[in-house]
C-alpha cells in the first residue's frame, strides 16, 4: 500500500503547480488524484478507499446531510460560497479550546485559515480562496461535511 504522506504531498504537489492530474504507480500500487472530480479509468485499488470514506458519512448522519443540503438550498445565499472540498469532520479550531480561526463579521484575506477538516486521520487546513467579511459560518464545530457541501460565505 501507498504511503499516505507520499499521497499528501501528491495533493500537495497538484495543487502548487496547477496541474489537472496526476498520476503515480509504484510496483502493483497505483493512485491517480485529478482536480476535476471525475475519475475515468480510475486503478482498482483506488475503488475501496473512495467507498471506505463514504460509506461511514452517510451510514453515520444521512437524515442530518440531507437536511442540512436542504436548507441550504431554500435560503437565499449572497456572496462567496466556500465548499468543503472533502469528505471529513470539520473543526472551527485549531484545538478544543482554543478560540476559533474566524468569525462571523471578521475580515479575511487570500490564505487565511477558516477552518481545518480531518479526512482519513490527516488534517487538512482550508484557506479562504477570497478576501472579504464573513457573513455566514454554515457548520458547526466538529461536524461532518459532505464534499461540495457549503460551509462559508465571504462577502
Amino acid at each position: 500500500m501507498m504511503d499516505i504522506r507520499k499521497i499528501k504531498k501528491l495533493i500537495e504537489l497538484l495543487d502548487e503547480s496547477g496541474i489537472a492530474e496526476i498520476e503515480i504507480v509504484e510496483g502493483d500500487d497505483s493512485v491517480r488524484i485529478s482536480r476535476h472530480g471525475s475519475v475515468v479509468g480510475a486503478p482498482v485499488a483506488v475503488q475501496p478507499i473512495q467507498n471506505q470514506q463514504q460509506v461511514p458519512i452517510s451510514q453515520v448522519a444521512p437524515d442530518q446531510s440531507l437536511s442540512s443540503a436542504q436548507e441550504h438550498k431554500e435560503e437565499e445565499i449572497t456572496g462567496h460560497v466556500v465548499h468543503s472540498p472533502m469528505v471529513g469532520t470539520l473543526y472551527l479550531s485549531p484545538s478544543p479550546g482554543a478560540p476559533t480561526f474566524v468569525q462571523v463579521g471578521q475580515t479575511v484575506d487570500v490564505g487565511d485559515t477558516l477552518c481545518i477538516i480531518e479526512a482519513m486521520k490527516i488534517l487538512n487546513q482550508i484557506d479562504a480562496e477570497h478576501s472579504g467579511v464573513v457573513s455566514r459560518v454554515l457548520v458547526e464545530n466538529g461536524q461532518p461535511v459532505e464534499y461540495n457541501q457549503p460551509i462559508f460565505v465571504i462577502e
